[in-house]
């Protein structure tokens, strides 16, 4: 009689075992819903024209072909495994509840003539040919980059702000989207045109769906996704300022992408805060066409717990006498991660560019992780300047001990280095109320994680 080792599990043993989930790779996106499908059922219940319905089903063709990672520089720092949306189920034309209240800042008749600030279906029904000359092809939007083409496809919300040729507007244009319901996703666009010699600023705001949602113990409440994308095209001598203060719950996965075409003698300046969400997956892609146009952008992030940044910037100089000053800078709490990643490129054609790129983590405890990757590409040799820096590591101890020499506390030194690392984007932010709002976020982080470090102290 043969006996089954006792080691051996047996056919009986093996059946009643419950079967572990299938591994994901780091790079498997977390969710289904984005097919052909999908895209016909968009165009069909929203009642797209026919060429709408074809340019969906071509964008999702491409992203079912791409990979999430088309850069082999970067493919080795995605990670979306803390991303769990496989019952996701995408908004068509329903939408969290404060999607009505999004532009409450504009009351008609208070934008000057020239001036639109109105949602992608206004935009349709006002001026067929404009939007569909904006939207057909995906022109604003990166061709090789599968998410990018995931709103391309299966956008289902979307503004478009146009300011007029030689229209100078004083006052910030407030864009609010809220984060999707937990179980949901949320895809969104935004397209701003800024014409020939107009100016205009933009804030927009990332918030919360709703009040926190308990569930019973041993359950997880189901996360939420959003994706939103910025498209900015920008005029010969225009200037565009936009800020945005994302500080969704901790619950939703968050992917975005902002892209600026900028023309001959225009000026782009970027001012993002990234704060909340568990997954966060930024991309900006600077394209100066024109000569002596500049972008200047800054992004950064506060992290604490387990939440995780992936941050990436493009900027590609083709224009002559072109200038771009780019900063990236991280702080983290707890088990907090980030990835700063930028490629600067400077074409053949964009003699006497002027760029630079740097990108600073600042680790607050042990656990957390930064890694800072930038790179520069250069054909053309006849630049102005064109480099790039980084660092990453805790508080500078030097700075600490000059704060405490004058008689500060420890802790409120350690407060005000880190806010001051952060204060660049505060600074940029264009309304007043948001940027005394994002200082009272950025001050509730602090507080959040010193009582976090205290307790986990305590245990």
């Amino acid at each position: 009689m043969t006996q089954t080792p006792a080691s051996t599990p047996t056919a009986a043993a093996r059946a009643a075992t419950p079967l572990r989930p299938p591994r994901r790779s780091p790079s498997d996106l977390p969710f289904r819903f984005p097919d052909a499908a999908l895209a016909e059922r968009l165009a069909t219940e929203r009642g797209e024209p026919e060429w709408l319905r074809a340019d969906r089903l071509a964008a999702a063709a491409a992203y079912d072909a791409l990979p999430v990672e088309g850069n082999q520089l970067y493919t080795p720092y995605v990670d979306l495994r803390a991303a769990v949306l496989d019952e996701a189920e995408p908004y068509i034309l329903d939408g969290p509840a404060e999607l009505g209240d999004d532009l409450r800042a504009i009351e008609p008749g208070s934008l000057p003539d020239g001036v639109q600030v109105e949602t992608m279906s206004q935009w349709l029904e006002r001026d067929p040919d404009a939007f569909r000359r904006a939207i057909e092809g995906g022109a604003s939007l990166p061709e090789d980059d599968k998410l990018a083409q995931l709103a391309r496809g299966f956008w289902s919300h979307g503004r478009h702000v146009e300011v007029g040729a030689g229209i100078k507007l004083e006052r910030p244009i407030a864009l609010r989207w809220p984060a999707a319901a937990p179980g949901r996703a949320l895809i969104t666009r935004t397209i701003v045109t800024i014409g020939d010699g107009a100016s205009a600023s933009i804030v927009e705001e990332l918030v919360p769906c709703g009040p926190s949602i308990e569930c019973a113990e041993a359950e997880t409440v189901p996360q939420g996704f959003f994706h939103g994308t910025t498209e900015a095209i920008l005029g010969a001598g225009s200037s565009l300022a936009f800020a945005s203060i994302q500080e969704f719950e901790g619950g939703q996965v968050t992917f975005q992408h902002r892209r600026a075409q900028i023309g001959e003698g225009a000026a782009m300046q970027w001012a993002l805060a990234q704060l909340g969400g568990r997954l966060v997956r930024s991309r900006v892609d600077n394209r100066l066409e024109g000569d002596r146009s500049t972008v200047d952008q800054v992004e950064i992030v506060f992290g604490g717990e387990q939440q995780f940044f992936d941050l990436t910037s493009y900027t590609r100089h083709i224009g002559r006498d072109t200038t771009g000053n780019l900063l990236s800078k991280g702080a983290l709490l707890d088990r907090a991660r980030s990835y700063m990643k930028g490629l600067i490129t400077i074409e053949k054609s964009a003699i006497g560019t002027d760029s630079f790129l740097g990108e600073f983590g600042m680790n607050l405890s042990r656990a957390t992780r930064a890694v800072a990757i930038p790179s520069l590409e250069i054909d053309q040799p006849d630049c102005r300047r064109v480099a790039h820096a980084s660092s990453v590591g805790p508080i500078d101890p030097t700075q600490l001990f000059y704060l405490e020499s004058r008689g500060i506390d420890p802790d409120e030194a350690r407060k005000f280095i880190v806010l001051g690392f952060l204060e660049p984007v505060v600074a940029r932010v264009p309304l007043e109320s948001a940027r005394e709002r994002l200082r009272e976020l950025l001050e509730e982080k602090w507080a959040a994680g010193v009582a976090a470090a205290e307790a986990s102290a305590a245990a």
